[in-house]
């Protein structure tokens, strides 16, 4: 029986490259060979087969997630500048940072609810299928191991009930291939399983290190904001009061005119002015004249 693709436009499987109808060959033959092993493993393989359906799917899920943050990817020198200049913000980063510093007035306790929203929504769920699929990769060998003693209980069963014939040996192969193939298939799930939850596992501890980090960036502008709004209130405040008590003093002088006040001003009223003579040094100098 000749594989095509005929459906689809494809050539047929007879008319491709020796190389390549080689390769579907080998490929053929190892699916048939997977299947006759997963059917000789027993009931077994469907818990393993499920376990690491959950295991994998989980991993995927989690990486593609953790990837998509964004937080390996962009550089540190330019998430601090989108604290500052939020025009320039974009992606998964720019949206965090818009949301933890969004409003001119929020202060260090709203940054650090902030934080704490996100924390509580993108660290649980990680932590959660984290914690999933350390469970799926000790499942998966005891699994197999259950398998192992089912297989040796029908090797058992096969000898106390056999003949020694034929049919007692291909039960006793039959227990013994079950057994085997249920614990190397659980080892060949937790095995990679293992290394791929430790890598999601140190990845995601990068991620709460960065969430971190941008907190403790975001509340220090945040306390440099709230100091500069600080000194500009004292600074109104002074300027303010400056004003209020010139203005209950009278007024502020204008430059070039001066106004008198107490004895100067009284001197400046009464006091001729200077080199002009009065009445008194006027008849002095008359009487002297006559005598």
């Amino acid at each position: 029986m000749v594989a095509t693709l005929s459906d689809v436009g494809a050539v047929p499987l007879d008319e491709l490259p020796a190389g390549v109808q080689g390769f579907a060959a080998r490929l053929s033959a190892l699916w048939v060979e997977a299947v006759d092993i997963w059917v000789a493993g027993g009931w077994a393989m469907w818990g393993i087969a499920l376990v690491a359906l959950v295991m994998f799917a989980l991993g995927l899920h989690v990486l593609l997630e953790l990837r998509g943050r964004g937080f390996l990817t962009v550089p540190e020198r330019v998430w601090r500048r989108w604290i500052d200049h939020p025009d320039e913000r974009h992606g998964p980063i720019g949206e965090l940072i818009r949301f933890v510093t969004d409003g001119g007035g929020k202060s260090d306790h709203d940054i650090a609810l902030a934080f704490a929203h996100v924390r509580a929504s993108e660290l649980v769920p990680f932590e959660r299928d984290l914690r999933v699929m350390k469970v799926c990769v000790s499942a998966a060998p005891l699994v197999g191991l259950l398998g192992t003693v089912m297989g040796m209980l029908t090797t058992f069963d096969a000898l106390s009930s056999g003949s020694g014939g034929s049919k007692t040996m291909s039960m006793i192969a039959s227990g013994i291939s079950e057994a085997l193939i249920t614990t190397e298939t659980g080892l060949v799930i937790a095995i990679p399983g293992l290394f791929l939850q430790s890598y999601l596992a140190r990845l995601f501890e990068q991620y709460r290190a960065f969430l971190a980090h941008v907190e403790t960036v975001c509340t220090q502008s945040m306390h440099r904001l709230e100091r500069q709004r600080l000194v500009a209130g004292i600074r109104r405040q002074a300027v303010a009061r400056i004003a209020a008590a010139v203005r209950a003093r009278g007024g502020v002088a204008k430059p070039g005119r001066r106004r008198a006040s107490g004895p100067e001003q009284k001197g400046a009223a009464g006091a001729p002015k200077f080199g002009a003579p009065n009445q008194d040094s006027r008849s002095e100098v008359q009487y002297g004249t006559i005598s």
